[in-house]
């Protein structure tokens, strides 16, 4: 584990706890068979993803919407496949997962895409996300982003993004 005392970690820590919300939020949704009939209260009042001014530079980084799609696919199958958190996959609609986390991220980057999935606290209520969990899933994250070339300050933007996702999905 990081040392929490050294800032840069904390920091790495919180977008660590972040990109677990990102994935398990679009899991929750691909393991149903339909999306529910009526939409959680509190997605009324607030967006089920932050709203972020157009970076065109930012998006262009990630490939556009092309890229990101590319990044969820890899993404997903490098944590189904992970021993520690490829159990949280078991039931997953693989497809329709990537799918929705391909939305969900081109939204966070103010990209051309409507995430509209449920809300990241109704869709990890009942998954028993610890934060060892969460801190894999960015290691796993991160690992995707490497391999597809994307520079990390451009990583660093896009967990920066996600790290205040982070406190609706540590349900233990």
């Amino acid at each position: 584990m990081s040392d929490v005392s050294n800032p840069s970690s904390r920091l790495l820590t919180a977008m660590a706890a972040a990109a677990l919300q990102l994935v398990s939020v679009s899991t929750a949704f691909a393991q149903t068979a339909a999306p529910s009939a009526a939409p959680v209260a509190a997605a009324a009042s607030a967006p089920l993803v932050p709203y972020y001014a157009p970076d065109p530079e930012l998006l262009a980084a990630f490939g556009g919407k092309e890229g990101i799609a590319k990044l969820a696919s890899v993404f997903v199958d490098k944590m189904r496949a992970d021993p520690r958190i490829g159990h949280y996959f078991e039931k997953t609609k693989l497809p329709l997962l990537k799918t929705q986390l391909a939305d969900h991220l081109c939204q966070v980057l103010a990209g051309p895409c409507v995430y509209d999935g449920d809300s990241m606290k109704a869709s990890h209520a009942d998954m028993k996300i610890d934060k060892a969990d969460s801190f894999r899933q960015v290691e796993v994250l991160q690992a995707s982003m490497d391999e597809l070339s994307i520079p990390f300050s451009t990583q660093n933007k896009l967990l920066a993004r996600l790290a205040p996702m982070y406190r609706d999905i540590i349900t233990r």
